[in-house]
């Protein structure tokens, strides 16, 4: 299916940032964004790369009310030679046809997508920084638009791709965060959409996120939602910890999102000789093992952060301090490999970089 592409007039186009080391995250788009649509019968049609702009749909679009919803977060990078690369891109496509599965909603040919994202990306590649630290963050989305009041699955959808530049996710960047133990809401839970990236999820995570945003943390750890035993992930990431010389992470059981970054460190730790265990683990092994100094390192992984050092552990009002406060060995090894996979300095033994341009 050909693909158009509708470049912005000239005088149209947004002004770059002047100062890459405040970026921030998520609040610059650039100039053209990727769409196409979904009517029941004729599949995906009109795929199209045109200047951004703003969405119409009507009040009564089904995604509004009833959730239907999707998206996915990547990124491009600024190799040390100046091209750009896209770090497993297409396992983050095919995250996007399991969630779409769950959510009663049209699969996308991901060749298609993906061509039609290398396509946005090229044309804007005066947007992707050079700093360091700094990328592309990729954002494609599908969201259920026929207009009707009634809950079952839509039968029309839009699906779009926006970019802009960003740098550090948290305020922190590689310092460690301090993160809350919610023992109280839930997220999700087991036979849920956890495993799917929709808005429901997040939506979901809000409130307790606030409050502990007003006692002074950065993210909350979310506890299993039948016993509020086993630790899961943080809001915005997979978790996981070293006790001893074990690299533990919650399975894959159908609540937490299967990330693409904690599948990456899965595959290097091992390359690196390093016990990686996939297990529920009780809050109180993590407790005691912070008590006892077994817990050597705490740090959350995703697209968004790479690597995101814990520095303290709140759990019923008491405070764990790991680590002495400070990012650990392991941790800072895995950020550098990881970013210099995706920048082009680090050979990329797995096959997960793509470079799209000179």
């Amino acid at each position: 299916m050909e693909i158009l592409v509708k470049k912005a007039d000239a005088g149209a186009l947004k002004p770059k940032p002047a100062d890459e080391s405040k970026l921030g995250f998520g609040n610059i788009t650039t100039d053209h964004m990727f769409l196409m649509d979904y009517e029941a019968g004729k599949e995906w049609i009109n795929p199209r790369v045109v200047p951004y702009e703003n969405l119409s749909i009507s009040p009564a679009a089904m995604g509004i009310h009833y959730g239907q919803e999707i998206f996915e977060g990547l990124k491009a990078y600024r190799g040390k030679d100046g091209g750009i690369y896209l770090f497993r891109a297409r396992d983050n496509f095919i995250r996007l046809n399991n969630s779409a599965k769950r959510l009663c909603m049209p699969e996308v040919d991901m060749d298609l997508v993906m061509e039609g994202m290398r396509k946005l990306i090229v044309l804007d590649r005066d947007w992707v920084p050079r700093n360091e630290g700094t990328s592309l963050y990729i954002r494609p989305t599908m969201i259920a638009t026929e207009p009707h009041l009634g809950v079952r699955p839509s039968n029309s959808y839009i699906f779009f791709i926006i970019v802009g530049p960003v740098g550090a996710y948290y305020k922190e960047g590689l310092n460690p965060v301090k993160i809350y133990v919610e023992s109280k809401y839930v997220r999700a839970a087991v036979g849920g959409t956890g495993t799917a990236k929709t808005a429901g999820n997040y939506a979901a995570s809000l409130l307790a996120a606030e409050e502990a945003k007003v006692k002074g943390f950065t993210q909350v750890l979310w506890l299993d939602a039948a016993n509020h035993r086993f630790v899961e992930e943080v809001g915005t990431m997979n978790m996981f910890f070293l006790i001893g010389d074990e690299l533990i992470t919650a399975p894959l059981n159908g609540s937490i999102l299967p990330g693409v970054t904690r599948d990456s460190v899965i595959k290097i730790a091992g390359d690196w000789g390093i016990k990686i265990t996939e297990r529920s683990l009780p809050i109180d092994e993590v407790i005691e093992a912070a008590q006892n100094g077994k817990l050597k390192e705490a740090f959350g992984t995703g697209t968004a952060a790479v690597i995101s050092p814990v520095g303290q552990i709140t759990y019923k009002e008491k405070d764990y301090i790991v680590a002495g406060g400070k990012m650990g060995e392991l941790s800072h090894r895995l950020y550098d490999e990881i970013t210099g996979i995706q920048y082009g300095k680090r050979p990329d033994k797995h096959g997960w970089v793509e470079r799209i341009t000179k």
